[in-house]
């Protein structure tokens, strides 16, 4: 199983949201492209968050300085981002495929994060509760949708927000994976937790 991990917009915990799926299948990880913070990348987060041992971890297919949009990190690199040169790591494992920001945040002048997704991957939407962010999701599923790509669920971040999560259950229909409470901290054992908690509800998604 490919589970692609996105989000409603950039710093909703899409890598959290990676880090507990990666944990509870004990998938292996890859992100396509990373944008800046090579030296704490979100690959290096992972690694840092999960505990079993028999993840792996892919390289990034474009690594790049700047934190910034993949299309403008790119340029200043002096580089053009290739999809020919975004290939799916071969594995027996599952595998979690983290995006970068949202569906449409550009890698060059042409494509952008939804280009990336395959037909055989599986969609899981990270939704962080702020204000607008109802319409944010909302706009995320259906642009999903109306490229005939299927979301397979979603996940919750933050304090529960019955008045938004209802109403982005029921107009959507998808299945809720879980929820991410706002906690202190992070490390290995809140992976753990949540993981146990995820676990079912993933593996119902093959």
């Amino acid at each position: 199983m490919k589970l692609f991990i996105t989000g409603i917009g950039t710093d909703v915990g899409k890598t959290i949201a990676s880090a507990i799926i990666t944990e509870a299948l004990e998938a292996d990880y890859w992100k396509p492209i990373q944008a800046g913070d090579l030296e704490n990348s979100d690959t290096h987060k992972i690694k840092r968050y999960v505990s079993n041992k028999k993840t792996h971890f892919f390289e990034n297919s474009y690594a790049l300085n700047t934190p910034a949009s993949p299309h403008l990190a790119a340029e200043l690199d002096g580089i053009t981002i290739d999809l020919n040169n975004i290939i799916v790591p071969e594995t027996q494992n599952h595998l979690v495929i983290e995006g970068a920001g949202g569906i449409f945040v550009p890698i060059n002048n042409r494509d952008t994060i939804v280009d990336l997704i395959q037909p055989d991957y599986k969609v899981i939407v990270v939704s962080r509760h702020y204000l607008g962010s109802i319409n944010h999701t909302l706009l995320t599923i259906e642009a999903l949708q109306n490229r005939n790509i299927k979301v397979a669920g979603i996940i919750f971040n933050g304090q529960e927000n019955k008045a938004s999560e209802s109403v982005i259950l029921f107009k959507t229909g998808l299945t809720f994976i879980g929820r991410i409470e706002e906690e202190p901290y992070f490390d290995q054992n809140v992976i753990q937790y949540y993981a146990a908690i995820f676990k079912e509800n993933l593996l119902r998604l093959e």
